[in-house]
Formats: structure tokens, sequence, C-alpha cells
């Protein structure tokens, strides 16, 4: 009988695991980008690291001079990507568009230094930040070309880079149009956002989740 009972135990095992390796598998894209914005919609009406939030088009945004009103807890959402931002504090000295303008060939390149919270939005978890840790800080060297209009950057140093890669994700780079660059770690540029899959870290659009940050922004050397 235990000869018997034995094979039988493993095959319900070998079952088991294929069923849930199945149903995994079966889970589409369009599945998990529905997940996604299910996930986003319950954030937006109720978490514990910002309350509940006011979005605002990008039209009413311009309108009001590119800021956000903190009070209200105003997201602007830029309807393109589905990335919702909010700006804490715009910073002082210039925008990367601003300074690319100087520059003869309308390119500038300069490090970023940036403190940081993640959180996983599906599965409501905070996973990195550096805030806590005054020794480290993540730095990142970004290229803007106005002639193109666009961004390239890679992390450098920090925690972004060790354990999300050196790609910057798009997201990060949007709020570059918009904040003031300084050296000045008082003045410096602080910003919320949503980011969603598509605009986030390589591991983000692996397994299709959405994450907010803050995210800090000074000029490094």
């Amino acid at each position: 009988m235990k000869k018997i009972l034995f094979p039988l135990c493993t095959l319900c095992l070998l079952c088991s695991f294929f069923a849930l390796f199945s149903c995994n598998d079966g889970e589409t894209y369009a599945d998990m980008k529905n997940k996604e914005r299910k996930a986003i919609n319950r954030f937006l009406k109720e978490n514990e690291l910002c309350g509940p939030i006011k979005v605002i088009s990008e039209s009413q945004f311009y309108a009001q001079d590119s800021t956000t009103n903190v009070d209200e807890n105003e997201f602007v959402l830029f309807s393109d990507k589905g990335i919702y931002m909010q700006i804490v504090q715009k910073g002082e000295g210039q925008t990367m568009v601003e300074l690319a303008k100087q520059q003869p060939d309308s390119t500038v390149t300069k490090v970023i230094l940036s403190r940081f919270l993640e959180y996983d939005i599906e599965n409501a978890d905070t996973t990195y930040s550096n805030y806590y840790t005054p020794a480290i800080v993540d730095k990142m060297q970004c290229t803007y070309t106005h002639r193109g209009r666009s961004y390239s950057a890679t992390f450098t140093e920090g925690y972004m880079k060790s354990y999300r890669g050196a790609y910057v994700p798009e997201g990060w780079m949007k709020a570059l149009d918009f904040i003031r660059l300084t050296r000045n770690d008082g003045r410096k540029a602080k910003v919320r956002m949503i980011i969603p899959s598509e605009s986030g870290t390589s591991h983000a659009m692996d397994y299709v989740l959405p994450y907010y940050y803050e995210i800090t922004y000074q000029l490094g050397k």
C-alpha cells in the first residue's frame, strides 16, 4: 500500500504544480494591464502615502503656470503616457530645456542627484528608498537635446542602479521638463509621481507593475 501511496502523492503534487503554472501562464498582457489600471484607480481614491488625489488635466496644469496645488493634493495626468505628477517643490535655477538652449548645439548633459521612495502600488509595499541612508544618494547622468526634444539618462550610482539597473525610467525624466535644478540642498526640486509600467523601470515593464515615487532632483558635480 505504501508503494502505491507515494507515486499517487507525487502525481497529485505534479498536477497541482502544472495547474498553477497553467493558470499563471493563462494571464494575458491585456489582463495584466487591466489589473494595473484598477490598482492605479484604487490608489488615486485611497492610499496611506499622500491621501486621496485630485486629478487635473494638462490644460489646467499649463493654465496654472505648470504647477499643481499641493494643499488640494492635485496631480496632473499626462494622458499620452498615463503618468500622474505632483510638483511639491519646483526648485530654483534653470530647467534642462533652458540650459540646453544656451548651448551652441542645443544639447546639455548634467549630473543629477536624487533622493527617492519607490512604492509598489499593486502589492501595497515600499520596495526601495534612500531617504534613510544619508551616505547613499542616487546619481544619474542626463542629457537633453532641445532640437529633438529628447532625454537620455543612466543611473551611475545608488540603489536604483544596484536593484533596478542603469536604465532611467521615462517617468523620472518627465519631471525634468518642469522643475528647476540647483546645487542648493534647501532649494532642490521635489515631485510625486504615479508611473505606469510602460514608463517605468525594466522590472515594472517586465511584470506590468505601476509604481508611486517621491523624488528629489539636485544638480551634482
